[in-house]
Order: structure tokens, then sequence, then C-alpha cells
């Protein structure tokens, strides 16, 4: 059964939800420009010396007072919306479904397993899309032109021709990913002609894609849009960019041609230690599934939705509860920030909040979306995957509460699963991600490292606990510096992240015992930073003729300057003996 795209029942509901959010939302916006205009980025810090102005004292003044005074009138009206928001909540179902409506009643699914091997793309990042006054406490702002930026550079990368880019995801291409390219294009999602990807200098749409040839330089590739344009407030439109960095400098891990002849030869077993992988200043080409953390801001995720959607053409946002709702006893301003896309069809979505938030991690409704997709179908089967995204507990003291709710997230997987099940269905994969808020090398998360939800899920960045391997990366970047000239572009990101002692400086350092940062525990070691953003996946609740192998692991570093997080990108290839079926 389709999902209902409104989360409420009927649409004389949903206009009072929306008469009484329009009551609510002048008075928000002048309190969130209000606190804004007191708050200064290090970017925009540094802007104001370089241009020698001195006005930034008077403008805090005299915006405080403006914003205030508009507060102050809006309040009356705001509290009338508030009172019929807040009992609105009741019946409202925790997510909205956007599905682009198109003539093929199969698009976004496979017709069937190409020689039984599928490739699937999945990316995971923490965006902070807080309104603007809260994001600037995390040292971002303009959350409106970010998410705006984002989601053009998205679409752009995904969307590039696919020899454009010597990587895993591009010309490099596995035979896995290679051989069903031109097959799966055809039951994906519709993409719009209105947001086309900027193709390369001398790039021909008729021509095989195996025939297109790009040129380097200024005009097609090679450069990139310093985000610094947009985040001090002019707006620059990402479709006029260069979209892709020099073929030389994507950084690759364990010969990826090598590794990716295994798909095309059929399932091999692989150790944890042989994962292809790379940094990369864009974003895989081939991704089928975005999952997005922190997208707390409506018009942010709107925007989102909007720009993401010609591409992938089944979107959920505005996920999770708000007000007083369910088994949360704590008041909630905000929902969970999560948000999905995906080529393919959604057939069913669950959320749960979590009951254990503390402190101005309460405010928000965070918690775990479980989704099950439909990607393809044979003569006698539905094939599908499911996919769990969640953004744990915030605070570095709180490690118990992160605790319990890897316990809770393990349950409620268990749970849909076991809901969402069907007879004629072959599961050929099931993913968690998101940001756990802890990493595998602090001394101070080693309770979390050692949960039981790492037996259940495979971890391609975990030798175990406590212990990474040696080419992974930190993902969390130290927000003082994260406008330095060293990591403000995707490229200069990339080049400190292969360099260690570059890295250093940059991404987050473990934290230990006591609190405070550390060195690792084994002397030696390579230092690898706080990854806090995981992409895991599991073969136990694969149906049995299935099995499935890493073609590649990628951190991104295509939106620096955007977001204090590093996005990674996990591609599974997936075997299915179709003899069986």
């Amino acid at each position: 059964m389709a999902l209902r795209e409104s989360p409420f029942a009927n649409g004389f509901i949903a206009g009072l939800h929306s008469l009484s959010w329009w009551l609510i939302f002048p008075c928000f916006w002048f309190m969130d420009r209000m606190i804004a205009v007191c708050l200064t980025t290090t970017l925009e810090k540094k802007q104001r010396r370089e241009e020698e102005c001195y006005l930034g004292p008077l403008r805090v003044f005299f915006g405080l007072l403006i914003f205030l005074a508009l507060f102050v009138l809006t309040a009356p009206v705001a509290l009338i919306g508030f009172l019929m928001w807040v009992p609105l909540q009741a019946t409202r179902r925790p997510f909205i479904y956007s599905q682009r409506t198109t003539t093929n009643p199969e698009e976004g699914a496979v017709k069937n397993l190409a020689e039984g091997r599928e490739g699937f793309g999945f990316v995971t990042a923490n965006l902070c899309l807080l309104p603007d006054s809260l994001a600037r406490f995390n040292n971002l702002g303009h959350s409106q032109a970010r998410a705006n930026l984002i989601g053009k550079t998205i679409v752009q990368s995904v969307n590039r021709p696919q020899n454009c880019v010597v990587s895993p995801s591009s010309d490099t291409m596995s035979h896995c990913s290679r051989d069903n390219l031109l097959a799966s294009s055809l039951y994906y999602g519709s993409i719009d002609s209105q947001t086309p990807s900027r193709p390369c200098l001398g790039f021909d749409s008729s021509l095989p894609l195996e025939e297109v040839v790009c040129e380097s330089g200024g005009g097609g590739v090679g450069s990139n849009t310093n985000a610094a344009n947009i985040i001090v407030g002019t707006e620059q439109n990402a479709g006029e960019s260069d979209i892709a960095p020099d073929a030389a400098e994507v950084t690759k891990g364990n010969n990826f041609n090598q590794n990716s002849d295994r798909c095309k030869a059929g399932w091999k077993s692989q150790k944890l230690g042989d994962v292809p992988w790379e940094i990369s200043p864009l974003f895989p080409a081939n991704i089928d599934f975005v999952c997005l953390q922190e997208v707390f801001d409506k018009r942010a995720a709107q925007k989102l939705k909007d720009i993401l959607s010609p591409t992938f053409s089944h979107v959920l946002y505005d996920v999770g509860i708000y007000a007083f709702h369910g088994c949360c006893s704590s008041f909630k301003f905000f929902n969970s920030g999560l948000f999905f896309a995906s080529r393919y069809p959604v057939l069913d979505a669950s959320f749960h909040c979590y009951p254990n938030g503390r402190g101005e991690d309460a405010l928000a409704a965070k918690g775990l979306l479980s989704v099950k997709v439909q990607v393809g179908r044979n003569s006698q089967k539905n094939i599908v995957g499911y996919f769990n995204c969640t953004h744990l507990h915030a605070p570095e003291a709180d490690g118990e509460i992160r605790n319990a709710q890897l316990t809770l997230v393990s349950k409620w997987i268990s749970d849909f699963q076991a809901l969402a099940k069907r007879d004629d269905e072959i599961v050929v994969f099931d993913i968690l991600c998101g940001d756990f808020n802890f990493d595998n090398c602090s001394p101070y998360d080693s309770h979390e490292q050692k949960h039981k939800i790492f037996d259940d899920y495979r971890d391609p960045c975990r030798v175990g606990p406590g212990q990474e391997e040696p080419w992974v990366t930190g993902t969390l970047l130290e927000q003082p510096t994260m406008y330095d000239e060293e990591v403000l572009t995707p490229e200069s990101l990339q080049r400190s992240l292969e360099n260690e002692a570059v890295r250093r400086r940059f991404i987050a350092p473990p934290v230990g015992l006591d609190g405070g940062s550390c060195d690792y525990p084994e002397p030696g070691a390579p230092w690898v930073g706080r990854r806090i953003d995981y992409m895991l996946y599991r073969e136990a609740t694969l149906s049995q003729l299935c099995k499935t192998e890493i073609e590649e692991f990628t951190f991104i570093t295509r939106l620096a300057g955007l977001t204090d997080h590093i996005p990674v990108g996990m591609r599974l290839c997936v075997s299915v003996n179709t003899e069986d079926l």
C-alpha cells in the first residue's frame, strides 16, 4: 500500500495546521533574526577585517532594536497560532512524504537484477540546518542559502556525466555499476530537465557514455566554488559554478580497479581491511539514497526537497514529532532533523522518538527513521531493501543515554522489519547510518564502542572497539578553524585530510577519560580524529540467496565551508543466486 503524502488524515486539519504555523512564523522569524544579528561567524569577522568595515556595532545595536520591536508586536498573534498549533500535533503523522508522479508505473524500480548483481549507493551527512541564530552557535550561518547551495551541489554532482572524473563512481566504475547504468536509468525516479547537471566541455548527450570525453580546464572541470561566497550572504547560483575537481586530485585507496572486478566475477570473501576507499571532493555519481541529519529548519527542508526531488523522486522530510506526543514527556520545539531522499519508491516508513533526551537535546524529537524501499521486481517477487537513519544524543558526557538509544535502535529496527516483512519479497540490503555522536577512538566513548549493535551491523571503518582502520579519517571538523584556507574548499579539505599532520589541526581530537582531548591509547597508531558519522550494513536479515560486498567507501569533502561534518558514502554490490529464484 502506497504511503499517503500529507501528514494529516484530511485537508481540513492540514489547513488549520498551515494557518496556525503562518500565525506563528513572523514572530519566530523576528526572534531568530534578533538573536542572529548579535552572533557573527569567524568567516564574517575575517571578511569585515579585510574590508575594514567598522559598522558592526551599529548594525548589531539597531538590528537588535528593530527586531525586538517587531517581535513584541507580533507576539500576541503568534500566541493565538501556538494555541491552535499544539493540539493539532496529536493528529500529525511524524513525516511528510513527497513523491514525483511520472507516467512510468515502475519508475525507480529495476525490473530484475542484471546477471544476478546490482550496485546501490548510500550517503549520509549532517548539515547543521538549524534556524540561523542557532546555527551560528556552531559557527555556521545563512541556513536558507546553505540549504539551497547544498541541494544544488548534490544534484549537480550525482548527475554529472559519468566519465568526467576519475573515481570509483565515475569513469573507473566497477563492472557491477557500469553494466547496469543504462538499464537503471530507465527505471530511476525521473530526472527533471529543469535541474540538469552541467555538461562537460564537448559533451554530446547523443553519444554512448563510453565515448564521452571531457576536457579539463576552466570551462568545464577543474575549479571549485568557494563556499565563502554563499556563507557571507551573497548567494551564488550553483548552476554557474564548476562542479568537478581535477581528476588527478581524487585520492584512491587499495587500487579500486582491482577490487571492483570482484563484483563482476561474483561473490568472494572480503576482509574489512580490503575495503576500497577514497577521499573525494565530489559526491559519488551513482547515489541512490541520501540520509541527512540536522535539517531542523522547515524552510531549509522544503528547499532541499524541491531541489533534490527531480533526481531523488521519493523524499521523507519534516520527520519527527512536535509538542507533547507519545512516550516523549518533554515538549518538542523541533523535529528530529532527519531527511531521507531515494530514487526508489518507499513502501513503508516508521519513526520512533527517543524518550530519554536531556538538556538542549530534549527540545528536539531525535529518533530513528526506518524505511522500506522497493528497488526491483522479477517475475515472482518484489526486491526490497531496508534503510535506517538516526541522530543520537549529542552532549559528550551523556554516554549512558547514547548507549540506551542504541539499544532502542536495535529493537525498533527489528520490530519494523518484522511488521514490514512479506513472503513474496527478496531483501537485498539492510543499512543503518547517521550521526552517532561518539567515535571509535576516544577512551571517553568506550562504553558505546562495545555496544552489541556492532555485532549485528558491520562497520567498514572499524577493526574493533577503540580501533579504526588505518585509512579512516575523522568526520567532525573543529568549528573555530573550519574557514581556514586549508579546509575552505573541497580540494583544500581533501588535501588536508590526506596529510596526518595537517589533519590534526582541523579534525576534532579524541576525548580522554577526563573529558579533555587526548592522543590515541596505542602509540604509533595513525591519527584519525573523531569519526562520529557512520554507515553500517548487515547480511543476517537478507534473503538467503543474497550476499553483499562493499564496492567503495568514500569520505566526501564537497560541502567544505557549508557544514561542520564530512559526509560519508558507501556503495554495496548485491549478489543474488538467480538460478534458485
